[in-house]
C-alpha cells in the first residue's frame, strides 16, 4: 500500500511577516507542505535547484523584479511547477500572461485562511487528473476545479441587499467611512455598520486605518481598495 506523497510548496513573498504566514497556512491544508521559502526571485531559484518542488505560492512584487518574471525564467529552466499567483493587483492583462506561464490560480491579497484553502484544495484535486479522459465531459470537469466558486455565503447575520448598498457607499466615497458615519448613511446600527466593514476588509476590497486628529480613541476609518495595486 502506498501513501500518497504531500503537494510541496515554495512560498515566495518578499514581506517576511506575510512569507510565516503563507508557510503556516500551507501546512494547515491536508496533502500539502511548505518545502521552503523565499523573499526574493534569486533566491527562489536556487532553492528550486536543490529542491523537489510541485507548487509556486508566488508574490507577484518581488524586490528583484516582477514575479511573472521569475515564472517565465524558471519555464525557460525547465522547471514545471504550478503557480498560484499572489498579487493586490487587479490587472486582468496580468492574469492572461500569467496562463502561458503555468499560473493555474491568482489569490488577491489581503486573503484569509480560507481563501488560499480553497484554491489549494481546487489545485489538488487538478494535481490528482491523471490518465486519458473519456471524453470532452471529464475534461471539462478537470478544468472546472481549478474554477473559483461562486459567491461565498455570507457570515450570519449580513444580508446580500445591505452589503451591497455598505459596498455602494464605500465605494463613492473617496475619502473613506468610519463605522459611525456609514450607518448613518445606510440607516442601520453602527455595530452592523462595523460587521460589514470588517467583512469587506476579511474579502480584500476594503482596508482599514486609524483615524487621527479626534479626541480620545481614534475611529477606524475604511476606504475601498481601487484597482491600482502596486503588485
Amino acid at each position: 500500500m502506498t501513501t500518497q506523497q504531500p503537494i510541496r510548496v515554495l512560498v515566495v513573498e518578499d514581506d517576511p511577516v506575510a512569507a510565516d504566514a503563507h508557510v503556516m497556512y500551507v501546512n494547515r491544508v491536508t496533502g500539502f507542505t511548505a518545502v521552503g521559502k523565499a523573499h526574493t526571485g534569486a533566491e527562489a531559484r536556487r532553492l528550486l535547484d536543490r529542491t523537489a518542488v510541485d507548487l509556486l505560492l508566488l508574490d507577484l512584487h518581488l524586490p528583484d523584479g516582477h514575479g511573472l518574471q521569475l515564472a517565465r525564467q524558471l519555464r525557460a529552466a525547465g522547471h514545471q511547477a504550478d503557480v498560484i499567483a499572489v498579487t493586490s493587483a487587479r490587472d486582468l492583462t496580468v492574469v492572461r500572461e500569467g496562463v502561458s506561464l503555468g499560473v493555474v490560480q491568482y489569490v488577491l491579497k489581503p486573503f484569509t485562511f480560507a481563501t488560499l484553502r480553497d484554491r489549494l484544495i481546487r489545485y489538488a484535486e487538478f494535481h490528482a487528473s491523471a490518465g486519458e479522459a473519456s471524453g470532452q465531459d471529464e475534461v471539462d470537469r478537470a478544468l472546472a476545479t481549478l474554477r473559483a466558486p461562486g459567491p461565498a455565503a455570507l457570515p450570519k447575520g449580513l444580508s446580500a441587499p445591505t452589503l451591497e448598498r455598505v459596498t455602494v457607499a464605500l465605494r463613492d466615497c473617496a475619502e473613506g467611512l468610519t463605522a459611525t458615519g456609514l450607518a448613518e448613511v445606510v440607516g442601520i446600527s453602527r455595530i452592523t455598520a462595523r460587521r460589514y466593514l470588517e467583512h469587506l476588509v476579511d474579502a480584500g476590497r476594503a482596508e482599514r486605518s486609524p483615524q487621527y486628529g479626534t479626541v480620545g480613541r481614534p475611529e477606524l476609518q475604511y476606504r475601498w481598495v481601487r484597482g491600482q495595486g502596486q503588485h
